[in-house]
């Protein structure tokens, strides 16, 4: 399994950024994905997840309405975009596969950093 994150970067609060992560080593489409992260000196948070046919998807209520995630099966990738960033969406994100009420066991990449702030 190898889950390579990009598109993270610094922005101003109220803008906006797309991450990507692009996945090999499994079947792709069979599987559900995760978006998690991390603010500095925190646990891991789950963000949003969706199932393996790219139905359904659902976010934790910090960021409803804020974030979107999709994904592509053709091109192995899966998206979250990030709109009306706030300093507290500060942390790095985290792609994972599969989904899990212990974010620990969830295989995941090496994360993208995202930082808002003016």
């Amino acid at each position: 399994v190898q889950l390579v994150e990009s598109g993270g970067g610094m922005v101003q609060p109220g803008g906006s950024l797309r991450l990507s992560c692009t996945a090999s080593g499994f079947t792709f489409s069979a599987w559900p994905m995760t978006w998690v992260r991390q603010a500095p000196g925190k646990g891991l948070e789950w963000v949003a997840r969706i199932n393996g046919a790219g139905n359904n998807p659902s976010s934790a209520d910090s960021v409803k309405g804020r974030f979107t995630i999709s994904r592509d099966n053709a091109k192995n990738t899966l998206y979250l975009q990030l709109d009306s960033l706030k300093p507290e969406d500060t942390a790095i994100y985290y792609c994972a596969k599969g989904i899990s009420m212990d974010l620990e066991r969830l295989p995941r990449g090496q994360g993208t950093q995202v930082t808002v702030s003016s």
